[in-house]
């Protein structure tokens, strides 16, 4: 992962690969759910003006709406990327496996499903495609034959994890290698301030030592690290205040509130931005996913991309999040 500063916005490079990205990715998970397509389209216009290129979706958003069946986040990002003529400015990551109709990681099941990922984008192409979920009873080598040939039929430019093991992800890079085959460039995990076990440790330091990119999903705890639920505070009307309350009940969730209030004062910004801009100086990591429903959400999300932490208000972080 470097700094590319060939232009002056903002620019990572994902592992081993050349796919260059704003170190923000705009979670596309609320599109279709949350966010209508006219919303879904401000939100999306006002990313990209605001120099962002990366926009992280999955077959599966938003099957869990009643109404929906999957693919709903897909189509209107597509309809927006045909209605903008902007294809070629935008760097496209989409998940295939757990979809309703389309579970797991057969290979005939990985290709079917990228396929209607295509078409759902409008795309002939998917800049990075995540195997959403491991699927124990698969073994690697199949779906990694499965996903290198997608690959070599310039249906998919590279190729990435979320939701794997630590063990599971050395044996798929070791089978890559050994084949010659395509390899996983980056991996998408939960991880946040007050979500540290669930990425650092094993899968971090594979990650680390074979050059990929973490991408990381969850990065503001559903909502939590933004700062708008506080013990005894007021009910917040949101789909995701439920699983974002349920930090305030672990010890460290204050902590963290206090430590980000205390950065976020001292730099004129927002908890949010803080926690992003914490979790992209973590090791390996790229680019927070983080999404929008509106507008007004976005540019506390957007100016993390150019906050730099002081060593002391990381440790501070660090401290009140171990």
């Amino acid at each position: 992962m470097t700094e590319n500063h060939s232009d002056s916005r903002p620019g990572v490079t994902l592992g081993t690969s050349d796919l260059t990205v704003f170190p923000l990715s705009l979670g596309g998970n609320v599109f279709g759910w949350t966010a209508d397509e006219a919303q879904s389209f401000a939100v999306l216009d006002a990313f990209a003006a605001g120099g962002g290129n990366f926009i992280d979706t999955a077959d599966v958003y938003s099957a869990w709406v009643p109404g929906n069946t999957g693919g709903e986040s897909e189509t209107i990002i597509g309809n927006w990327l045909r209605s903008r003529g902007n294809r070629d400015d935008i760097v496209v990551a989409t998940k295939v496996g757990a979809h309703p109709g389309s579970t797991g990681l057969k290979a005939h099941t990985v290709k079917s499903a990228t396929e209607e990922s295509l078409r759902r984008l409008g795309v002939e192409r998917i800049d990075l495609l995540y195997t959403h979920r491991d699927d124990t009873d698969t073994p690697v080598e199949e779906f990694i034959a499965a996903l290198d040939e997608l690959v070599k039929e310039g249906k998919v430019r590279e190729i990435a994890a979320s939701n794997i093991s630590a063990e599971r992800l050395t044996e798929a890079l070791d089978f890559s290698a050994r084949e010659g085959l395509a390899r996983y460039v980056a991996v998408q995990p939960h991880y946040n301030l007050v979500s540290r076990n669930t990425y650092e440790g094993p899968l971090a330091e594979v990650v680390a030592a074979h050059g990929l990119s973490s991408v990381p999903y969850f990065a503001l705890a559903s909502g939590f690290l933004t700062g708008k639920y506080r013990p005894g505070g007021a009910d917040v009307d949101s789909a995701r205040a439920q699983g974002a309350a349920r930090y305030l009940d672990d010890p460290r969730g204050p902590k963290v509130l206090t430590a980000l209030d205390a950065v976020a004062a001292a730099h004129g910004t927002e908890p949010a931005t803080v926690a992003l801009a914490w979790l992209a100086s973590r090791p390996t990591v790229a680019a927070p996913i983080a999404s929008a429903r509106t507008v007004e959400q976005l540019p506390p999300l957007l100016a993390a991309a150019t906050l730099r932490l002081a060593p002391e208000e990381l440790a501070l972080l660090d401290e009140a999040s171990a």
